[in-house]
């Protein structure tokens, strides 16, 4: 279901990560020059960028594909970071909507994402909860 096929670029070597962690760590600021013309990118560009180049000067190999908008339980469940099988019961019991195509199911980023968040957030409150004894209660 991608675009376009993967792009891998290898990791970069110590003498040219260390500087563009440097960069990195001292801006905020993300400017690409494309034939000598400055753009600046959107929050949510910039923000795949810098991450783009942090893994690179972390000294990670990184792979760039192109996501699209449904996903096969396959993509989504490594996206969520689950199995396959328990993706499959989380459509099954509507917990994730689902879409078929014939008798593939599709779902969408979205959702997925949703669905994560909400993961986040039941386990900040679990914890929050487990401090204070009641999740209206602040802990002293």
């Amino acid at each position: 279901m991608t675009a376009r096929a993967p792009r891998s670029a290898a990791a970069l070597p110590p003498e040219q990560a260390a500087p563009m962690r440097r960069a990195l760590g001292q801006s905020a600021d993300v400017t690409v020059f494309v034939d000598g013309t400055a753009h600046r990118l959107p929050a949510e560009a910039q923000a795949a960028v810098v991450d783009l180049l942090s893994r690179l000067s972390d000294g990670d190999a990184v792979q760039v594909t192109s996501v699209a908008e449904l996903l096969t339980t396959s993509q989504a469940a490594e996206l969520a970071g689950i199995s396959h099988s328990y993706l499959r019961k989380l459509t099954d019991a509507g917990t994730l909507p689902v879409e078929y195509r014939g008798s593939h199911r599709r779902i969408r980023r979205a959702d997925v994402e949703d669905w994560l968040r909400s993961q986040l957030r039941r386990k900040e409150l679990s914890a929050v909860t487990d401090v204070t004894g009641s999740p209206d209660q602040p802990h002293s």
